[in-house]
């Protein structure tokens, strides 16, 4: 069994610390308009819980609390609760929310790429993706409800790895509704851009001390940050716009 499938071992036998003391402790951001459930809609939902396949949502097994900013606007920063599905020893996939409850809102998707796969990406399409070395060794990234044996071992993955992140629903701005152009989001990279005040109000939800996260990862190589990588560093910022202008596209027809 390799290292990274029995880590995965580790996240799994823990995770009913996950939904006991790591989550269901921070509400979405925002109230969204719209009538409330009715009978008949409450019942077709416990029947399709009981008898429809989701495999998919199965097999998010991993549960990580972390930090964004805009890509271009340092200032522009929010929570994002990462519940990840890992598809095989170098790439993961994560649904991204507001909160850890049952009002939480879909924020957008993370893709987590090992530093060998990263390494095969075009020079242009690693702009658009971030390092996550400050992220594990600051403390800041954390997985809720495991053991901190466990999440020790799951940062020693995670710190050689990078994130290609999309926001498609903004309510850390207060939108009520998915409204807008989806934004490229990067990670940090240095103490002191991260806001003190993020740092607190989370570490108070959860009942943990980033800053004992951090020493408890003192003893987690610091890897070199491959070139390309937290672009907007070097001013080479990418985001995204809505054009009325018509462009070709092309695709895979099923």
């Amino acid at each position: 069994m390799s290292d990274l499938r029995k880590t995965t071992f580790v996240w799994q036998v823990g995770l009913w610390l996950l939904w006991s003391c790591g989550g269901k402790n921070t509400s979405s951001n925002v109230d969204s308009p719209g009538r409330e459930k009715t009978a008949k809609t409450e019942v077709l939902e416990t029947g399709a819980n009981v008898l429809q396949n989701k495999a998919p949502l199965r097999a998010m097994s991993m549960y990580l609390d972390g930090f964004h900013f805009y890509n271009g606007n340092l200032k522009g920063q929010m929570e994002a609760h990462h519940y990840c599905t890992q598809l095989n020893e170098d790439l993961v996939q994560c649904l991204i929310f507001d909160g850890n409850g049952s009002d939480a809102k879909i924020m957008g998707v993370e893709y987590i790429v090992s530093e060998r796969l990263f390494k095969t990406l075009p020079d242009e399409e690693k702009k658009l993706w971030h390092s996550h070395h400050h992220e594990v060794k600051s403390g800041s990234l954390i997985a809720p409800g495991l053991p901190l044996v466990a999440e020790h071992e799951l940062m020693e993955k995670l710190v050689s790895t990078y994130g290609k992140t999309f926001h498609t629903w903004h309510t850390d701005r207060d939108l009520k509704l998915p409204i807008g152009a989806p934004m490229i989001m990067m990670g940090f990279t240095k103490d002191g851009q991260l806001a003190d005040s993020l740092i607190t109000h989370r570490d108070h939800r959860f009942q943990i001390s980033t800053i004992e996260k951090r020493q408890n990862r003192a003893d987690i190589p610091v890897p070199a940050v491959q070139p390309g990588a937290n672009a907007w560093e070097q001013g080479e910022i990418r985001q995204l716009t809505i054009s009325a202008e018509q462009q070709p596209v092309s695709g895979h027809h099923h």
